[in-house]
């Protein structure tokens, strides 16, 4: 239901993605009008909610006025029953973010060693393959120990959908020197180091803004704020490139002739960096899997945010981060952050 485009987008996205993955079953949570369409789905069950978070809402709208929500609903179906068995492996949303994280949070709480959820997703390198970017917003301000878990939880995210062993990991900062950077900065990268030279982490040391692009790291740490701002220059990039195609073609003739004999390369690259491709960004640090999709998302964008989805359950992905977070915090001693990360 959540999105700029709701049912009308999201529908058709989850029939192309049971068309192409025989073994998956969908759980569609929405309004009964909604649903219609999808009532002779095969492996599809249609869940009724009464209510619908807005892209305006506020957090405190949906966690204590829309208990019936579509996407509270759509959450619990995550959470175990008494028999310890779930409805869902994986939740999907496209809806308010803020929203979708503070649900998430209230209903799933964290794992065992870490402080906060972070957004995660993907953006196209220079390599033909993806970036884990992590924080992209849900934490404007962080602490050393938590770029730390970050970038633990962002490793496992790697392996388990990219099946990358050993991904490398960086830490975004205005330059490579360790003498660089904030003092949150220059602690997070004493911890990364101690807990790389016991062998618990790949870690590559400072990266800057380009080595997202260049590939120099399979994960790239940050916090919320400078996460975010990176994940909008690059879809501002995207959308420019794609203007700049059309234009040429609004020109003149020559210009005309010249963009049409460039005009396969061109397609390539608006290929490459459409932010289309790498939409589905993971919400790590909950027990349970949430995903959320660009608002503004078509059908073919909503279906890369099921397929990227669907990889990280039958992966295993939460079991990566918490096998993954235990053996880091083994490596270090007590920290003094929100809590003491405890071994589960």
């Amino acid at each position: 239901m959540g999105g700029d485009h709701g049912p009308s987008v999201t529908l058709p996205a989850c029939k192309a993605f049971l068309d192409s993955h025989a073994e998956a079953e969908l759980l569609l949570v929405g309004s009964p009008g909604a649903l219609a369409p999808a009532t002779d789905w095969q492996r599809c069950t249609l869940i009724t909610a009464s209510q619908v978070v807005t892209m305006d809402d506020t957090v405190e709208t949906a966690l204590r006025r829309k208990r019936d929500s579509s996407m509270r609903v759509a959450i619990e179906q995550l959470k175990a029953n008494e028999a310890g068995n779930v409805a869902a492996d994986v939740c999907v949303s496209a809806g308010n973010t803020g929203a979708l994280m503070a649900v998430s949070r209230y209903l799933l709480k964290t794992m065992d060693g870490i402080d906060r959820p972070a957004i995660a997703a993907f953006m196209p390198n220079m390599k033909d393959q993806y970036t884990c970017v992590l924080d992209l917003g849900a934490n404007v301000d962080c602490t050393a120990e938590h770029l730390l878990q970050f970038a633990v939880m962002g490793g496992a995210l790697v392996t388990a959908t990219e099946g990358r062993a050993e991904p490398v990991v960086g830490l975004l900062n205005i330059g490579e020197e360790v003498i660089k950077g904030s003092e949150v900065i220059k602690r997070a990268g004493e911890l990364l180091r101690t807990v790389a030279s016991q062998g618990h982490l790949n870690y590559f040391g400072n990266v800057e803004g380009d080595d997202i692009f260049k590939g120099t790291a399979d994960v790239v740490v940050c916090d919320g704020f400078v996460g975010n701002v990176a994940l909008k220059s690059n879809e501002g990039v995207a959308k420019m490139m794609k203007a700049m195609i059309r234009q040429e073609f609004e020109r003149s003739v020559f210009t005309k002739l010249a963009a049409l004999l460039a005009m396969p390369v061109l397609r390539r690259f608006q290929s490459r960096v459409d932010p289309r491709r790498y939409n589905g960004a993971a919400l790590l640090g909950l027990k349970g899997l949430v995903f959320k999709s660009h608002g503004g998302a078509d059908a073919f964008s909503f279906g890369q945010a099921l397929i990227r989805a669907h990889d990280a359950a039958r992966n295993r992905l939460l079991d990566g981060v918490h096998d993954a977070i235990v053996d880091t915090m083994q490596a270090l001693p007590p920290t003094g952050g929100e809590s003491v990360p405890q071994a589960a």
